[in-house]
């Protein structure tokens, strides 16, 4: 099977879930998906979900959890270089069929890691391994190197009434 680098983008609502959805399918398919999470920490509901694929499916964050506002502090860039080095590690075992890194896009824009950071990941990548990455801000080289990319436009949105992240929808 050929893998190929997907990116989901863009100011709507429904990145991460959309990978999600590709991690439920391949997992369904029999394939192992690891889900590196850069930025987030601590419980959403997708975790509690994911816990029964356990043997499939495989997530780990690496994040502090807490909307970063300007400058990134030196706790939030180790994390994210952890995470970097994690998905460097994983690539180049190649023993899941699927990666996906949550919000990479992002922690590239706030300059948690560099775009060349991401660029030699997708170069690292085995030629049977699908990679993912999600987030707003997707760099230009990112977009021109990747196989596949969708871009969530925000039409509606009821968050800009006043509507909280509801558990089970947004969270």
């Amino acid at each position: 099977m050929n893998g190929y680098v997907q990116v989901y983008t863009g100011e709507g609502k429904g990145k991460t879930t959309a990978a999600l959805g590709l991690a439920l399918r391949a997992a369904g398919a029999g394939l192992r998906v690891i889900i590196l999470q850069f930025l987030k920490s601590g419980g959403y509901s997708e975790l509690e979900a994911l816990e029964a694929l356990a043997g499939r499916i495989t997530v780990e964050q690496f994040g502090r959890g807490c909307l970063i506002r300007g400058a990134p502090e030196a706790e939030d860039i180790a994390a994210a270089q952890r995470g970097l080095a994690r998905a460097r590690e994983i690539l180049a075992a190649g023993r899941h069929a699927v990666v996906i890194l949550d919000e990479a896009n992002v922690a590239v824009s706030l300059g948690l890691f560099a775009v060349q950071d991401l660029l030699d990941l997708i170069a690292l990548k085995p030629a049977g391994i699908e990679l993912v990455l999600t987030g707003r801000y997707a760099h230009p080289e990112v977009i021109a190197r990747a196989d596949l990319v969708t871009e969530m436009n925000a039409v509606k949105h009821y968050y800009e009434s006043g509507v909280a992240a509801r558990d089970g929808i947004e969270r």
